[in-house]
């Protein structure tokens, strides 16, 4: 664990629907001397956006009740100072230019190592974090791409296999098999 240069607000709210990751980023900040909230829901974020805005924000992209994109907005309002980081388990271009447009930091894949968090939300403006330490293969990225669309096909293989311009055969086998590191 590295030691870092904190200001003197160093509250820092966390959205993520994942508990155990939750939990564990929320630790690994207070560690390394963040005052963490944890919230679940777009619901709680906003609330607590409107009630005590933080002065960092790691944020989910997909969540059960909307998207981390939605918190953002209104984040900017609340304290435009506020730096932020979307994290997200599956990698696309264009919700990271999305996020980085509305005013995140950077954008991360999960599991996101808490060092890799630390570095994004503490950048100066303009400077661009270090990359991080272990990124997705190309495999993974291409893996994590494929289950997206899978799932945003409600798990229909034959769509899935049209979408992406592939055999059935040949997706079958893909989803098959264990992610890869």
């Amino acid at each position: 664990m590295t030691a870092y240069a904190l200001p003197a607000d160093a509250t820092l709210m966390i959205l993520d629907d994942d508990a155990p990751f939750r939990t564990r980023l929320g630790r690994a900040m207070e560690q390394r001397g963040f005052t963490v909230q944890t919230v679940e829901t777009v619901f709680e974020a906003k609330k607590s956006v409107r009630d005590n805005p933080p002065a960092f924000a790691v944020l989910d992209m997909r969540l059960e009740d909307g998207n981390g994109l939605d918190v953002i907005d209104q984040l900017h309002e609340a304290r435009p100072d506020c730096k932020m980081v979307m994290l997200t388990g599956y990698g696309n271009l264009a919700t990271a230019v999305s996020a980085v447009k509305r005013g995140a930091v950077d954008y991360l894949a999960k599991p996101a190592d808490a060092d890799d968090v630390c570095k994004a939300l503490l950048a100066e403006r303009g400077e661009a974090p270090e990359p991080p330490e272990n990124p997705m293969s190309a495999d993974r990225v291409r893996w994590e791409h494929i289950q997206r669309v899978y799932e945003l096909c409600g798990k229909n293989v034959s769509e899935t296999a049209r979408r992406l311009n592939m055999h059935r055969r040949t997706l079958q086998r893909i989803l098959a098999k264990r992610a890869p590191r």
